[in-house]
């Protein structure tokens, strides 16, 4: 697996942040009206969700990057 990367400062913020965008994707921006924009913010909301479950974001490993401890 990977080396994790983020604290929990940085993971809690990305949880929360990915959190909150899929249902403004959805609703707010009508992506479950088959709206492109509100459909694309949701999915990408997926990216800062999941890398604040796993704790690694791959963005970080060119610039050598750890906010973690």
């Amino acid at each position: 697996m990977f080396k994790k990367n983020l604290g929990r400062l940085d993971r809690a913020l990305r949880f929360v942040a990915g959190a909150a965008l899929i249902p403004i994707g959805l609703f707010l921006l009508g992506g479950w009206k088959g709206n492109p924009t509100g459909l694309l913010v949701a999915v990408l909301a997926l990216i800062p969700l999941v890398t604040g479950l796993i704790g690694f974001c791959p963005a970080y490993v060119p610039f050598g990057i750890s906010t973690r401890k």
